[in-house]
Order: structure tokens, then sequence, then C-alpha cells
């Protein structure tokens, strides 16, 4: 079994265009996934760490990372491949609600 980062991209005008009932199966999905041990969470404000040939670290608010869509949240998941990782995100909010999510495999 292998560990992925899944990340979750989505803004409120998708999120309020999804139905309600979608939306509240794309909740119970996420508790599901909780209750299954994948710790997941919603993102606060990143800062960047620089610390160039170790000279100091300098740390600036803000992500470094620009798309379409704003980072909505994280998790880190277990599975047998990434196609059953990405079934398993498959029906939380941002996949179902006019977002997307990554999922990327993490290499020993």
């Amino acid at each position: 079994m292998g560990k992925f980062i899944t990340i979750g991209y989505g803004d409120s005008a998708g999120y309020e265009r999804t139905d309600e009932a979608v939306r509240a199966a794309a909740h119970e999905h996420d508790s599901r996934l909780r209750a299954g041990g994948v710790e997941m969470g919603i993102a606060g404000q990143p800062v960047q760490v620089r610390n160039h040939d170790a000279a100091g670290a300098q740390v600036t608010p803000g992500p470094y990372l620009r798309s379409d869509l704003p980072v909505a949240g994280f998790a880190i998941i277990e599975a047998d491949s990434v196609e059953e990782a990405a079934r398993m995100v498959a029906g939380t909010p941002c996949a179902v609600a006019h977002g997307v999510v990554e999922v990327w495999p993490l290499r020993a």
C-alpha cells in the first residue's frame, strides 16, 4: 500500500452552483474517508520558505503556486494504486463542486 497527497482546488462560486444534495453527499463522503483513517483538512494561509545556500531562512507570506482555482484543502491517503486513490477522492467536495483534486504519489 502506498501513500498519496491530494490537493483539492475549488472556489465558493463553484461550490455554491453545485446542487445542495450533491454537496451534502460530498461532505458525507469526506466524513467516511476520515473515519477510515484519511488525514485531511482545509488549507490555511501559506508561507514560502527559502534558505538559499543555507545562508538564513527567508519567510514570505503567500503562495508560490498559482492556479485558476485556489487551493482548498489537502489529504494524506493510503491506497494500493494511484487509480484507487483517484477513486477515493472522486466524491469529495472539490471534485464534485466544479473544482479539481490532484493525486500525488509519495515516494520514499
